[in-house]
């Protein structure tokens, strides 16, 4: 699962980015910001993973994880109005979910982009370049679609004339100041709109880079964030992103102790973990063998076929059934063979829905 992280210059994205992966990546202040993304890939903390892989005695847990991607402000049109282009688009287009960071902090020795800091501006700002972004792929869309017009058959047609009327839809939607995940389009618009990629369709998270004075204020900050910022699928998040970075640093132990001296409850890392999960309805199954003891992730409502193809694609080829037992009763149990034993294995088909914290041993044959 990715997650892409844009800001305004200046807006301590970078500085996000470390504190939620401990990362080491620059920080470019206001020198010449980076050309290439900044790439790290998160561990997902998972209490189930260790009893698990004691009652299977693995060689190996292997937690779910999170890649986060920090794009250069530097990015052609971030900031001037022009939409996202090249290469930063396909990035964020194949992510699943995005961060917009937002500067409220006050640093002097940080000069500040537009004259005077304003998170709400420059937060609307950004969603309108992600708006420019997807009207400038449907207009290129559509311009293919005139082009194939001219020679097509009458059923390609049809296909290609319905594309096009969706494309009015969204776009003049869009036009009128509402993403793609709030325009209750019909069920029959989702493949186009998933080979789309657009980026207004993708749930949001929205990120207000506080300073250490406002750190008490978190809780007001994020309440005022959730009624000034009306927008669907969207989450609001308040971080001190430079005092954080410095923490994700230390070990975790000396960490936490300062968190708690600051009021501080959960990390960067560990709101920004749950608050993706939440957005994008994601959970985790778990497979537990004398190998590894492994955590997927998932969306929810998953059936089980199709939570078979995270582990490979010929499991869910040849799916035959799913032997699944609840965490919390293997626990209790301590041995899957007891757990057989007991008849808590149960043996559930291709529609089975999946649950958070299902263990799963998937038959299949191909």
């Amino acid at each position: 699962m990715g997650i892409g992280i844009i800001g305004l210059p200046l807006s301590g994205k970078t500085t996000i980015f470390n504190a939620v992966t401990r990362g080491r990546a620059e920080v470019a202040s206001f020198k010449a910001a980076a050309q290439q993304p900044n790439i790290g890939v998160v561990k997902v903390p998972d209490s189930r993973l260790e009893p698990l892989s004691d009652i299977a005695k693995s060689k190996k847990i292997v937690p779910a994880e999170i890649e986060y991607l920090d794009i250069p402000t530097s990015a052609e049109g971030i900031g001037s109005s022009k939409g996202i282009d090249g290469n930063y688009l396909n990035l964020l287009q194949r992510c699943e979910g995005l961060i917009i960071t937002a500067r409220s902090f006050a640093n002097p020795s940080v000069p500040i982009h537009n004259e005077t800091i304003d998170p709400f501006r420059d937060i609307q700002l950004l969603v309108d370049e992600l708006a420019l972004s997807d009207l400038s792929i449907l207009e290129r869309r559509k311009l293919r679609i005139s082009n194939q017009f001219k020679g097509a058959k009458s059923s390609e047609k049809e296909n290609l004339t319905r594309e096009s009327e969706l494309i009015n839809t969204i776009s003049d939607s869009l036009e009128n100041g509402t993403p793609v995940r709030a325009q209750n389009l019909s069920d029959s618009s989702t493949p186009y709109v998933e080979n789309f990629q657009l980026l207004t369709s993708k749930p949001l998270i929205v990120l207000f880079n506080i300073d250490e004075g406002q750190i008490n204020d978190i809780e007001t900050i994020e309440r005022t964030m959730k009624e000034k910022i009306s927008m669907p699928e969207t989450a609001m998040v308040a971080i001190c992103g430079n005092l954080e970075m410095d923490l994700a640093q230390m070990n975790p132990p000396d960490a936490d102790e300062f968190r708690d001296s600051m009021g501080i409850k959960h990390s960067a890392l560990d709101r920004m973990i749950e608050t993706s999960y939440d957005l994008l309805g994601l959970m985790s199954f778990i497979t537990t063998g004398e190998d590894e003891t492994r955590a997927w992730t998932i969306k929810k409502d998953t059936m089980a076929v199709d939570a078979a193809a995270k582990i490979h694609t010929d499991i869910q080829r040849g799916f035959i059934r799913a032997e699944v037992v609840n965490f919390e009763d293997l626990l209790s149990v301590g041995s899957i063979a007891e757990v057989k034993k007991l008849g808590k294995f149960r043996q559930e088909g291709k529609n089975y829905i999946m649950k958070d914290g299902d263990v799963v041993n998937f038959l299949f044959n191909i």
